[in-house]
């Protein structure tokens, strides 16, 4: 595990966490923000940009994908190598909202946002748009509940909290 990480154009992320069994493709189009932790085992692909927030938990054994080929290569078969621009070749930015949670073996396809506090259970497949606070699960991921429910009987026993839980949360809290 590395701490602190350094960004594409030089700044230090000093409260980041990035394991050195991640793997991220394409850094120079990945913007992280601080507080953010990467377990083993990931696949971040940034080739067609990649936006993770504050303090978004990426468990192990995740991709987080910005580009897919799957159809071209079917579509082209041996065509595709050396094609300019393949038909079903697919490259969207995806974004990961600031304080996300995503649970262990989970795949965000390209394209993909996933508003603040989101918390994506293990093994879910996520493609397109996911609201603030959602839970979402399955494959295809769909929302399960709200995580605010749990975040409130928290917060209620650790009343102390509510103001830093208020600083990135808002008005929906």
């Amino acid at each position: 595990m590395v701490y602190g990480w350094r960004t594409s154009d030089g700044r230090l992320l000093r409260h980041t966490r990035v394991s050195t069994h991640a793997h991220i493709e394409h850094p120079d189009s990945l913007r992280m923000s601080d507080h953010v932790f990467v377990g083993h085992f990931n696949f971040l692909d940034a080739s067609g940009g990649l936006s993770i927030g504050e303090g978004c938990q990426i468990t192990n054994h995740v991709s987080i994908l910005t580009h897919s080929s799957h159809h071209a290569l079917r579509v082209c078969g041996r065509g595709y190598y050396g094609h300019p621009r393949p038909p079903g070749y697919r490259q969207a930015p995806t974004e990961i909202g600031p304080y996300s949670f995503i649970g262990p073996h989970a795949v965000i396809a390209p394209g993909s946002k996933l508003g603040r506090g989101v918390l994506v259970t293990a093994y879910s497949y996520v493609s397109g748009t996911v609201p603030d606070f959602a839970v979402v699960q399955g494959q295809p991921a769909r929302v399960v509940g709200d995580v605010r429910e749990v975040d409130r009987a928290l917060l209620q026993r650790h009343p102390e909290m509510s103001e830093h839980y208020r600083a990135w949360a808002g008005d929906q809290a």
